[in-house]
C-alpha cells in the first residue's frame, strides 16, 4: 500500500470521531502485518472500548514479533475484564507456542468466567497437548459456555484420553453442549466416539444431529486413510 494511502489511515486514526477511527482501523484489513501494527498500536487505549477490542483482535491475525509481548500485557494487567478475554482470544489467533503459559495462568487465576473462557478456546487453538488438564477442569464448571468451550478445545488437541471425560455430556440438556461434543469426537477416533456419535445422530436437535453426520463421516475418512 502507498505510503500516502498509510498517512492517510492514520491520520483518520487520530479523528475525534469514533465512527472515522473504526473505519479507519478497518481499512487495515488488506494491510501487511509490518505496516498494520505500527497503526493498530495508536488506537489500543482508546477511549472506546468497542475500537480497543477491534484492536486488539486485529493484533491476532496481523502477526508480527511485537504482537506477543503487547497482548500478554493487556491480558494480564487490564482493568477490563471484556478487553482482558480479547487479548486471550487474539493469542489463540497468534498462535505463538509461548501464549501455553500465559493462557493457563489466565484460566487458573482470572476471576472473570469470560477471560477463563476465551482462554480455554484459545488453548484449543494453540493445539497443545500440555492443555490436557486444565481442559479437563473445565468440564466440571458452573459455568455451561466453559463447558462448551472445554469440550471443544479436547477436540482441538485431538486429546483421545479425554473421550470418557466428556462422553459424560451426550445427555446434556443444553444442545449446544451436545453439539460441541458432537463436533469435538469427529476429532477423536475411537469406538466409544463412533457409538456416541451414532447416539447424537438421533438428537431431537437438528443441529447437533448434523454436527454427528460430519464427524461419523470425518472419522470413517480417517480411518480409510490409515
Amino acid at each position: 500500500m502507498a505510503a500516502l494511502r498509510l498517512e492517510e489511515i492514520s491520520t483518520q486514526l487520530e479523528s475525534p470521531n469514533l465512527r472515522d477511527r473504526m473505519v479507519a482501523l478497518a481499512s487495515l484489513r488488506d494491510v501487511s502485518p509490518e505496516d498494520a501494527v505500527p497503526l493498530i498500536k495508536k488506537v489500543l487505549h482508546d477511549e472506546s472500548l468497542q475500537l480497543r477490542s477491534m484492536a486488539i483482535f486485529a493484533l491476532g491475525i496481523k502477526p508480527t514479533a511485537e504482537n506477543y509481548p503487547i497482548l500478554v500485557k493487556i491480558l494480564e494487567n487490564d482493568p477490563d475484564y471484556g478487553i482482558r478475554a480479547d487479548a486471550a482470544g487474539a493469542l489463540g489467533y497468534l498462535g505463538d507456542a509461548r501464549a501455553f503459559e500465559v493462557l493457563a495462568r489466565a484460566f487458573y487465576e482470572d476471576t472473570d468466567w469470560l477471560v477463563r473462557f476465551s482462554a480455554a478456546v484459545s488453548l484449543g487453538n494453540l493445539k497443545d497437548p500440555r492443555a490436557h488438564q486444565i481442559l479437563i477442569q473445565a468440564l466440571d464448571s458452573e459455568e455451561v459456555v466453559l463447558q462448551q468451550a472445554a469440550i471443544s478445545a479436547l477436540g482441538e488437541i485431538e486429546d483421545i484420553e479425554s473421550v470418557d471425560s466428556i462422553l459424560r455430556f451426550a445427555q446434556s440438556d443444553d444442545w449446544l453442549v451436545r453439539q460441541r461434543l458432537a463436533e469435538a469426537l469427529g476429532n477423536l477416533p475411537t469406538p466409544k466416539s463412533v457409538s456416541a456419535l451414532k447416539y447424537l445422530e438421533k438428537d431431537v436437535h437438528a443441529n447437533v444431529q448434523q454436527a454427528a453426520r460430519i464427524s461419523l463421516k470425518r472419522l470413517e475418512e480417517k480411518e480409510n486413510q490409515v
